[in-house]
């Protein structure tokens, strides 16, 4: 878990390496950080403007130091989810940046029809997996859409390209992993910690 100091880092970071990336094409380094940005950590970056998603980009595996998984993940918020244009210099002051850290997917050990009594809502995030496709949904995303266990199953296989009741098959892979949420409350904005609310189906 991070503090609410490491969070405010986190947040400051993913902003300082979008805005040098976009101003100057260079990549900031992942130096003089506390300890916590050099352990490997999931991360993704969340870029919204006037309210709606601008990007989102990270790595779901804890596959390099959180520091680093921080830089590359906001800049390829900005500049590489292929759903949206690159993110301009003129933008830069409208975008609301939030940082999610994630804990290492697992497994759910319980028979597949079963899944929907195990996913909690505000509380895990879901990675849905078959051969070559693959889905990822951040908790949040449960919550802001108002999402109930078995539509935020089916919407996780829908984002890794396959049929929404996918996660009953014996061939798909379904994880789950916790997050911590730190994000803006405005465009530059004060860094707070977002607590989802938890609830069960």
């Amino acid at each position: 878990m991070l503090t609410l100091d490491e969070g405010k880092m986190a947040v400051s970071l993913a902003r300082e390496a979008l805005t040098t990336y976009i101003d100057r094409h260079e990549r900031i380094a992942s130096v003089d950080l506390p300890g916590v940005f050099q352990e490997r950590r999931g991360v993704f970056v969340t870029l919204h403007e006037c309210g709606e998603l601008r990007g989102c980009i990270g790595y779901p595996q804890p596959v390099m130091p959180l520091g680093k998984a921080i830089i590359d993940s906001a800049i390829q918020a900005g500049t590489g989810d292929p759903r949206f244009p690159k993110v301009g210099a003129d933008e830069l002051d409208r975008l609301i940046v939030e940082v999610t850290i994630l804990t290492e997917p697992q497994p759910f050990l319980v028979e597949k029809r079963r899944l929907p009594d195990e996913v909690r809502i505000g509380k895990h995030g879901l990675i849905v997996s078959r051969g070559i496709f693959s889905g990822l949904l951040l908790p949040q995303v449960a919550t802001e859409w108002g999402f109930d266990s078995m539509d935020f199953l089916a919407q996780t296989c829908l984002k890794a390209g396959l049929p929404p009741d996918a996660w009953l098959d014996k061939e798909t892979d379904v994880m789950f992993f916790e997050a911590q949420i730190f994000s803006e409350d405005g465009p530059r904005g004060v860094v707070n910690e977002k607590l989802l609310s938890e609830c069960q189906g």
